[in-house]
């Protein structure tokens, strides 16, 4: 019997229309617009200034705190300015332009695609590599993959999961860089084990995707302590402390940490850019996207690099359909809403989601109806129709008290909600206001 986790849970359709898209080399933009914060923390800090010269590679911004990240050029040019631009949350955040002249990499780069398998590096010189890489979590939450892979000392690591499960419908970029880069994966799970002291590692994969199961499972059969775990389809299996429940059967308590069930969760693009990193000296500055939707002339799966301008992607794919109703980014159950399509790509952009004008309209809300729909099916165990109301009377201290800052913004509660109330959008609200008074109360 698959596996899979034991709360709630949901299976919308996949629509998974890119599904074995060859993924195609984005054109490099004209100009690059690189944000400094584009992981969980702190912003990163500008190391270059208007004029300077820059290549592919170069490290532009240097991490502003424990749980920041580097950022590097994904082009080569001048520095036009440092200001602030629209990212894809809506709010202006600071950012790098850069006016692009050629392709010049950095020399310390190997560009060649031979397969590099053996790391004489230490745990320790490998976490280092991965900071000085500016490497984070690929799979949506950004966040920095060298402090995850230094957990407190109070914790002690005992296997790594890799999160191959893109359970989001629409996205399949994780599901053709599988297909298309196994081997390097494999030797980036393996320095992964070695960075966490651990000889066990699980690569958890949804069934939808056999042939990913396959490929992973012969790349995998060549590494001792390496296990493809196929699992059932649910959404949000992605979700890691979701996928912890589902592989180990061991769940995260309430406000710990995932390393507390003695796992470290690495997305499955994380685990190729640490590959590159380590074994290529590539710093993270470009990465897979996913460009779909059901009127998108040819639904695509581009390596883009970071900055560029998702019309561009957009344009590649055939254009802005006639019929768009709302251009998403990300997948469509924890994506947002793109105020314009000239905001530029970042680390944690797996997928643009174009939606028709039937899709993206909402229906008309109703009245709670009390059927509890939500609640059954939030993996958090959470009560989404009474946090939203608490939400909504600014009752956030109450909220707080009711584990509101257990969700994980799954959208579950909203996809199964007959009366169409928009939960998610008031738990992000509240959430929000509860993360702002317990970092107020922490300043203290």
């Amino acid at each position: 019997m698959l596996k899979t986790f034991r709360i709630g849970g949901v299976h919308p359709h996949e629509n998974k229309l890119s599904a074995h898209q060859p993924i195609i080399t984005a054109e490099v933009p004209g100009k690059a617009v690189i944000l400094l914060g584009q992981h969980i923390g702190a912003p990163a800090k500008p190391i270059v200034a208007k004029g300077d010269i820059v290549k592919v590679g170069t490290k532009i911004a240097e991490p502003a705190g424990f749980v920041s990240a580097a950022i590097h050029s994904s082009v080569s040019g001048k520095v036009a300015k440092i200001d602030s631009i629209v990212d894809a949350s809506g709010y202006a955040k600071p950012a790098i332009f850069i006016d692009v002249e050629g392709d010049e990499w950095e020399e310390t780069i190997d560009r060649s695609t031979t397969l590099k398998r053996e790391c004489e590096l230490s745990a320790e010189e490998i976490i280092k590599k991965v900071a000085d890489a500016g490497i984070v979590g690929l799979g949506g939450a950004c966040f920095p993959t060298q402090v995850k892979l230094s957990p407190p000392p109070s914790f002690k690591a005992e296997c790594v999961i890799i999160n191959a499960v893109e359970c989001e419908p629409y996205l399949t970029a994780d599901h053709q860089l599988m297909l298309e880069h196994a081997d390097e994966i494999m030797v980036g799970v393996s320095i992964l084990m070695k960075a966490v002291k651990v000889n066990k590692a699980f690569i958890g994969i949804e069934n939808n995707k056999p042939d990913a199961i396959e490929i992973m499972t012969k790349a995998a059969s060549t590494y001792a302590g390496v296990e493809v775990v196929a699992l059932k389809v649910q959404y949000p299996q992605g979700g890691e402390k979701q996928l912890i429940d589902a592989v180990l059967r061991r769940q995260v308590p309430s406000g710990a940490l995932p390393i507390a069930t003695g796992a470290v969760v690495q997305n499955v693009g994380t685990a190729f850019a640490v590959y590159e990193a380590i074994q290529k000296n590539k710093p993270l500055f470009e990465r897979v996207i996913t460009v779909t939707g059901k009127s998108v002339v040819k639904p695509s799966n581009f390596m883009a690099r970071v900055g560029t301008p998702m019309s561009q992607l957009i344009d590649a794919c055939g254009g802005l359909p006639q019929d768009t109703g709302k251009v998403i980014g990300g997948g469509p159950m924890m994506g947002k809403a793109l105020v314009n399509i000239e905001v530029p790509t970042a680390k944690g952009s797996s997928g643009i989601l174009i939606m028709n004008q039937k899709e993206a309209k909402r229906g008309e809300v109703q009245n709670c109806i009390r059927c509890a729909k939500c609640v059954t099916v939030c993996p958090m165990g959470l009560e989404p129709y009474l946090l939203s109301a608490l939400a909504e009377n600014t009752e956030f201290e109450r909220m707080e008290s009711d584990r509101i800052m257990d969700c994980i913004e799954c959208g579950s509660c909203s996809f199964t909600c007959p009366a169409n109330r928009p939960l998610l959008d008031y738990l992000r609200l509240g959430k929000g206001k509860v993360g702002g008074m317990i970092r107020a109360r922490q300043a203290k």
